[in-house]
């Protein structure tokens, strides 16, 4: 699994496509989508989506990455397999 600098856990959606994200509103809020400051710059597999309201987002190989609102910990992947359309994002 891989994680954000703060050390939680990072998620794919499986409702996604490769860049775009699917995830809004109440989505949005149980998975806060993985934001990158406005001069971020893609690198290697790491790349950026542009959410509908101009923000850049983090992806994975062009997969929107979330953070799990349940995640209270570093470590923690409670979110991976959830509806069975997130999983814990891996390398």
């Amino acid at each position: 699994m891989i994680a954000a600098e703060n050390g939680m856990t990072l998620y794919t959606y499986k409702k996604d496509e490769k860049g775009e994200s699917y995830c809004y509103d109440k989505c949005a809020t149980n998975w806060p989508p993985y934001l990158a400051e406005a001069s971020a710059a893609a690198d290697g597999d790491y790349t950026l989506v542009e959410r509908k309201d101009g923000k850049k987002q983090w992806a994975l190989k062009g997969m929107p990455l979330y953070f799990w609102m349940k995640d209270a910990k570093k470590g923690d992947a409670t979110g991976d397999g959830v509806g069975e359309v997130w999983d814990a994002a891996r390398p």
